[in-house]
């Protein structure tokens, strides 16, 4: 028998033996793994969701036909019942223009219907818009579909020139594919700030 034949005859009973040692080194190193692991929610935080229909970080994204972002996010969202209209809690907004302009939204509570295409924000609602305005108002539904909202009640707010109050406002194109516009309505008071103006 040759020289080469040997070292095949060799290497088929030591790389098997090698093999066998190096998997039962895995097994006999290997960490003990914890059986007793606690779930991340008590009991009754499962009951919750299982009676409420609890979501968790819910988040919807959508594109409008103009190309333009929206996205609306809680902390959490739940339905008491099938006929219950699903609420969220911490609500927050993003609608991005093909402007390259953005708006953002935030409330305490609200509503997200992708099936009816629409957004309400309830309770200390404040939007926020790139140009630097800030309103806050009580309620605002918006669309998914389009960069549209309205707040039906009275809403305060500052920007560039001063701060105001409004018995209402809207948010949207005027025209067709056209640019979004903020309209106020219902007795505008304005308090005008030249320093702010001129910043």
């Amino acid at each position: 028998m040759d020289r080469h034949s040997r070292w095949v005859q060799f290497l088929k009973v030591l790389l098997p033996l090698a093999a066998i040692l190096i998997l039962s080194s895995v097994f006999l190193l290997s960490r003990s793994i914890e059986t007793n692991v606690s779930a991340p929610f008590s009991d009754q935080d499962i009951g919750e969701r299982l009676t409420d229909q609890v979501v968790t970080r819910p988040d919807y994204k959508g594109v409008t036909r103009k190309g333009e972002g929206i996205r609306v996010e809680a902390r959490r969202a739940s339905q008491s019942g099938e006929l219950e209209t699903p609420t969220a809690s911490e609500v927050q907004g993003r609608f991005e223009l093909s402007s390259g302009g953005v708006i953002t939204l935030e409330s305490n509570t609200g509503m997200i219907r992708p099936d009816k295409g629409t957004a309400t924000f309830v309770g200390d609602v404040v939007i926020t818009t790139a140009d630097g305005i800030k309103v806050t108002t009580d309620l605002l539904n918006t669309s998914l579909d389009e960069i549209r909202g309205d707040s039906p009640g009275q809403i305060d707010g500052t920007g560039p020139i001063g701060d105001f109050t409004a018995g209402r406002m809207i948010f949207g194109t005027v025209k067709k594919d056209g640019p979004v516009h903020i309209l106020f309505t219902g007795g505008v008071k304005l308090i005008y700030e030249p320093q702010k103006a001129e910043r």
